[in-house]
Formats: C-alpha cells, structure tokens, sequence
C-alpha cells in the first residue's frame, strides 16, 4: 500500500504534496499494474495541480480541499486553452476524465467529479473528419517553414517538418530523440516513434516503425541542426516542457494562422491522408477518394497500417483524420 498516513490526513493520507499523492492513490487503485494507464492519469494530474499552484488556480495543495466547484471552475479553464487554440477537446475531455478518476481515487468515492466532461467543457469531440486538412500541399508547408525561419522560430520549423513527415503528435516532435532516429534512419530505413507517446506507448511493447523516405531524413537533418547544444531533443537542457509551449510554440501558432494553418495537429492529419493514398492508390475519403466502395479489405488494411504508425490503439480512430468509410 502507497498510503503513507490516516486515510482522514493530509491529502487523505497519501502524503504532504498533491502531486505526490493522486500517483499514488492511483497506483493503489490498479494494485501496482496498469503501468500505461497510471502513467496517462498521472501525467493529466500533474497538469491539474499546476493549474491548482497557478494565479489562476485555487492554490490548494490538499485534496480534501477540492470540491465539485473546483473542477467546474477546472473545466472553465480548459475551455478557454480549447477556445485559444492551445490544447484539442479531446485532450481537455481526458484531463478532466482523469482529474475525476484520481480524485475518486484518493477519497475512495465517487461524490467529487464532473458528472460530464463533455458537457461540463461545452463541446463533444468528433471522431470523424468533415473538413479537407490544411497542409497537404508540401509547398505550403514550405513556405511556412520558411517564415517560422525568419521569425526566429527555427525549433517550431522543425516541429512543422517532422509532423508533416512522420505524422508525430507536438508533443512528440518536441521530445524525439534526434540522434537515435537519425542513426535508425541511416542503419535501418525506418524509424521508431517512442518518446512523448500518450498512454505508456513506448518501449519494445509498442514499437511504432515508419518507413524513411526523403522528407523523413530532410526533417531529421534540420531537427537536429536547430537542436540545442547538449540536448537530444528540441528543448534545450535546462528548458521546461512547459516553458517551451507557451514561448515557442503558442508565438508559433499565429504565424500558422496567418498561413491558413490551423495548428501542429493538420500536418498530422495530411500525413494520414498522404499515407492512405499512398497504400491504396486511392485519395483519402476526405478528398473525394471512393476505395471503400471499390475495396473494402485495402480501405481496412491501409486504417490499421495508419493507426499503428500515428500511434492509436482503435482503428476507428483514423476517421479523423482521414474521413469516414461512408
């Protein structure tokens, strides 16, 4: 047992700091197995107790402190990230989702949570594209690469470039290993997608391989040249990862705007499009492509080879990206 005091102490007796005791509690609650899915709730915990230390936040540092109003005013918090374009619904509807897991965790009830994350954010995520996704056309990518250079936002270029080749989440993309993926690239023609995965997906467990073509190797090449000195990665050693969204990445979303590009997470939409057209010779259904009707068993194939390489666990996931079967 994790518990280290009273179950009626300090943060229900799970120690001194929150952000100490929902990783515990929710070790507990999966009796030490579950490593991905503690990891996940974890992670979306610790973003909550940051919100909780911040100006913004109630500044609680006990969990007995946290009532149903604290997780409205939670929600109200990640509407607005939503509404500013810094963070995806459905990323907000987990934060919620875990932040109700932990708390059930810690007080061993149910009587603190947001009945609805859904509902509570004002919004429903979809899982099936309407909307062709910007950045397809290589060029245009280009030309904001470009512009990102001549702002001085050479590490968000690079984050541009290895999404649009490699289909990597932002977060991925600030986080790869440079020098690892450059020597697979070169030794073996692929490329292993592993760190800043969601959910515990790294390690031999989840390989997530993808074929290296030019763009990949041009993408790499320019990664590591604008990485940091001493850093394997975009951040610069003693960077936060935090720090390094609101200062570069937030700045670098305007400049895609302005270049009719709504965010990092379009170029990973046009690769899943590039891809399927790539494995079935057909257009992705988003941009008029009829395979499903024509094939149905290389429309599947070409679902599950694409959710593999972006990294999903559900094949159904891939609509949004690419477009329904219908």
């Amino acid at each position: 047992m994790a518990l280290v005091g009273k179950r009626g102490g300090r943060n229900f007796g799970y120690g001194r700091q929150l952000s100490y005791a929902g990783p515990q509690a929710l070790r507990d609650l999966f009796d030490g197995g579950h490593y991905g899915t503690v990891k996940a709730h974890s992670e979306r915990w610790q973003a909550f107790v940051r919100w909780c230390r911040s100006e913004d936040g109630p500044g609680f540092n006990d969990a007995r402190q946290i009532n149903r109003q604290t997780l409205m005013d939670y929600a109200g918090h990640l509407r607005q990230q939503v509404e500013r374009g810094e963070l995806a619904i459905a990323t907000a509807q987990n934060r919620l989702s875990s932040v109700n897991r932990t708390m059930a965790a810690l007080r061993g009830d149910q009587y603190v949570k947001v009945p609805s994350p859904s509902k509570a954010l004002g919004m429903r995520r979809t899982s099936i594209r309407h909307s062709v996704p910007q950045g397809q056309d290589r060029e245009q990518v280009k030309r904001i690469v470009e512009v990102l250079c001549e702002h001085q936002q050479s590490r968000a270029a690079a984050i541009a470039q290895l999404a649009r080749a490699t289909g990597m989440r932002l977060r991925e993309a600030i986080l790869a290993d440079l020098p690892r993926l450059s020597r697979e690239a070169n030794d073996l023609g692929r490329i292993n997608i592993q760190d800043g995965t969601k959910g515990g997906r790294s390690g031999a467990s989840a390989p997530r391989w993808i074929t290296v073509d030019d763009h990949i190797r041009d993408a790499l090449r320019f990664a590591e040249k604008v990485s940091p000195d001493g850093s394997r990665n975009l951040l610069a050693p003693n960077e936060r990862y935090l720090d390094f969204l609101q200062g570069i990445v937030r700045p670098a979303r305007e400049i895609l705007h302005k270049h009719n590009l709504k965010g990092f997470h379009e170029l990973r939409a046009a690769f899943a499009c590039e891809r399927y057209e790539q494995i079935t010779l057909h257009p992705a259904p988003i941009n008029d492509g009829h395979c499903y009707q024509l094939e149905r068993r290389l429309d599947q194939e070409a679902r599950m080879q694409i959710s593999y390489e972006l990294g999903h666990g559900r094949v159904d996931v891939v609509s949004a990206y690419i477009g329904s079967r219908a």
